[in-house]
């Protein structure tokens, strides 16, 4: 097979930044994806309706010109959450999704939860609203090995927090872990769970062997190859549960390439051109469709995209930029270690 047509992916995890950044990196994303569910971990973070509404509104505006994009907004969930903003900003349409940041798990998460029974009030609401709790499944105690954290909070704090709040729907975001895909496998119809293009290329060995490559370097942490297995069988599955939240996270390489470096692998340019390649490998390129365009919309209740993207295979390496140049500086793409030859081709 040279060529796939697929209905127009969709990014169901996606930091955009703001300001400088998300001017310099929104065509990536708009360039192959219909929506995305935006991430709300801004300084400030975006925790009422009002504040979201405005930051959809710098997202649009800094949208070149002739481009399509919704973006879908969420609100960060805090110990302080009102449950009636929830309800007004998601029966407005403007808000898709919820999102827990465990404090002190990932960029920005400072003002995540610590208590976790001062917010069931909210999921309570969300439960009876039918409105998505997108996870960080990471737990932060010290004692915990950084490798060991999701199988944790899946024991801890997941699985204790669906019981305690029957209906409420799930998204476990960037699982990592064949405990990850195990649980999610379990979990019914409420609970979904997105794979990060990264995460289904890269082991822990790539970030570690022959020198530190900071680039590698994110949040869930890469794990064993047998982990990154059961996530290529998880994603090539053509199972509902399973579908593409890039996470797809820009930072300045010179904060990359720093003591104390960033996490987050930036992949919105060649995201799709991965996914070709990983599918391919597997004898699943008819299951891309199914992964990254169908069952996202379907988990969140929305329909699928009309306009198509059609992947083609080249004989020569497609050519990607090094980096991206923006306004708060330069950002290094994701490079898999090895050439691309799927090209995409938007109609």
């Amino acid at each position: 097979m040279n060529s796939i047509t697929i209905p127009r992916p969709d990014d169901w995890h996606l930091h955009l930044r703001d300001g400088a950044m998300l001017e310099g990196v929104i065509a990536d994303s708009a360039r192959h994806f219909a929506r995305a569910i935006i991430m709300p971990n801004l300084v400030p973070p975006v925790v009422t309706g009002d504040q979201a509404a405005a930051y959809r509104d710098r997202i649009l505006a800094a949208l070149p010109e002739g481009m399509a994009f919704e973006p879908l907004m969420t609100l960060y969930l805090t110990e302080t959450t009102d449950p009636d903003d929830v309800a007004a900003a998601v029966n407005s349409g403007l808000v898709k999704a919820l999102k827990l940041y465990p404090a002190g798990a990932t960029t920005n998460s400072d003002s995540g939860v610590r208590d976790f029974d001062k917010v069931v009030p909210v999921l309570e609401r969300m439960a009876e609203l039918g409105t998505p709790l997108c996870v960080h499944g990471e737990v932060t105690d010290s004692d915990i090995d950084i490798f060991d954290r999701e199988a944790v909070f899946i024991d801890r704090v997941l699985d204790p927090l669906r019981r305690k709040v029957p209906g409420l729907r799930v998204v476990m975001e960037h699982i990592t872990t064949s405990d990850g895909v195990a649980y999610a496998r379990s979990g019914g119809p409420d609970l979904g769970a997105t794979i990060t293009t990264h995460h289904l290329i890269i082991n822990r060995n790539h970030i570690l062997v022959g020198g530190i490559k900071p680039h590698y370097y994110c949040l869930p942490v890469a794990k064993r190859e047998e982990h990154r297995l059961a996530l290529v069988d998880a994603a090539t599955s053509g199972e509902p549960t399973f579908f593409l939240g890039t996470d797809s996270a820009p930072h300045p390489t010179d904060l990359k390439e720093n003591a104390c470096g960033c996490a987050g692998c930036y992949t919105s340019p060649n995201t799709m051109s991965l996914l070709a390649h990983v599918f391919e490998a597997e004898n699943a390129l008819d299951q891309l469709a199914i992964f990254a365009s169908q069952n996202g919309p379907a988990f969140y209740r929305l329909p699928v995209n009309d306009d198509v993207l059609r992947l083609t295979k080249r004989d020569a390496p497609v050519a990607f930029p090094a980096t991206r140049e923006t306004g708060a500086g330069p950002v290094t793409l994701f490079d898999p270690g090895f050439d691309l030859f799927w090209e995409v081709e938007t109609t």
